[in-house]
């Protein structure tokens, strides 16, 4: 274990506070909402920061290339499960299911296509793709923003931008697994 993959773990018990804030929300203790918010935006950190300590300074390990995605996908995918189910938030902090729904779809198409990927060749190596990383990041802004409660109009265009690079990254995603299984 080394600092990035403890700052992955960090990551994984920040986005459980996390959700757990927005569980315990109600306009009466709205510290939650900022404790949430707060909270997500430390997650957001340590996944830059884990990263950037991994290349720069040659920390990149095996257990961090599972843990860092699976860090990623906890966080994200509790924040839109919370935000578009979680009855007690306001109106304009909620993300409509179907942006979710699109965001759990991709994830889960392209762990059936590793999966797949796996079973059919056994051991193998996936490198992040750019249009993914792009779409971590518009995923979280997405999340900030609805945290934050911004104006509808911003919110929906980041969440228009945000399924749009999810289901252009997925088809990227799928492309790739497709030529590895060829």
């Amino acid at each position: 274990m080394n600092l990035p993959n403890y700052l992955t773990l960090l990551r994984m018990l920040l986005s459980a506070a996390f959700v757990t804030s927005l569980i315990y929300y109600a306009p009466e203790r709205a510290y939650f909402a900022r404790a949430a918010l707060a909270l997500f935006i430390t997650a957001c950190v340590t996944d830059a920061v884990d990263g950037f300590l991994a290349r720069r300074f040659n920390l990149k390990t095996a257990l961090g290339s599972v843990l860092d995605p699976i860090a990623d996908k906890l966080l994200l995918l509790s924040g839109f499960i919370s935000l578009s189910y979680l009855t007690n938030l306001p109106e304009a902090m909620r993300i409509p299911p179907w942006v979710t729904i699109t965001v759990i779809t991709r994830d889960m198409l392209i762990a059936i296509g590793a999966g797949a990927l796996f079973l059919s060749a056994g051991k193998f190596k996936v490198e992040p793709l750019f249009v993914g990383k792009l779409t971590t990041v518009s995923q979280m802004l997405a999340v900030f923003l609805s945290l934050v409660s911004a104006p509808e109009a911003v919110r929906m265009a980041a969440l228009a931008g945000c399924t749009g690079l999810t289901v252009l990254s997925g088809v990227f995603y799928v492309r790739m697994a497709g030529r590895m299984l060829a």
